[in-house]
């Protein structure tokens, strides 16, 4: 099968969601909420224009706090903490609506992307919980950043590559 770029498409109408559970390679599943987020240390983050894959605007994400992703699994409890398998390690990040994007740790944890990925806590002067597209990840860094925008975060799947 021929598989196009030009087939894709962004997240469209989104159901927010109101919390994310956190499974696979834990001790023990987690889900997180917006009460539980909204609680932890949030930064500000620089507006982001957010492009396609082409690079083409498709709009500008302003007025923004979030909370580092990797300082969201700094309290969660993994099945193996011996380093040699943490770079086996992988996220999968589910949208409400099925979009996926991936992370391998080393990339949160080992360099300088985890320091501009984040679970947006507000947006555009509105807090999470009033926030039309909740839960928003965003990796602030990426050169076409609708590509890992995820609208209506619901599930991080930590995984083991094989």
């Amino acid at each position: 099968a021929v598989f196009s770029f030009l087939s894709l498409s962004a997240q469209k109408d989104i159901v927010p969601s109101s919390s994310v559970v956190i499974s696979g390679q834990v001790a023990s599943e987690i889900t997180i909420s917006l009460e539980d987020l909204a609680a932890m240390p949030a930064v500000r983050i620089k507006d982001v224009t957010i492009t396609n894959h082409l690079g083409e605007k498709r709009g500008k994400a302003r007025k923004m706090k979030g909370v580092l992703l990797k300082n969201v699994f700094s309290q969660i409890t993994l099945t193996s903490k011996m380093p040699k398998d943490l770079s086996e390690l992988y996220l999968v990040c589910v949208a409400s609506d099925g979009y996926r994007v991936v992370f391998s740790w080393n990339e949160l944890f080992n360099s300088d992307t985890g320091h501009h990925t984040f679970i947006v806590v507000e947006k555009d002067g509105k807090k999470l919980a009033d926030m039309p597209d909740r839960i928003l990840l965003l990796t602030a860094s990426d050169h076409m950043t609708g590509r890992r925008f995820v609208k209506g975060l619901s599930r991080i799947e930590v995984r083991r590559a094989e």
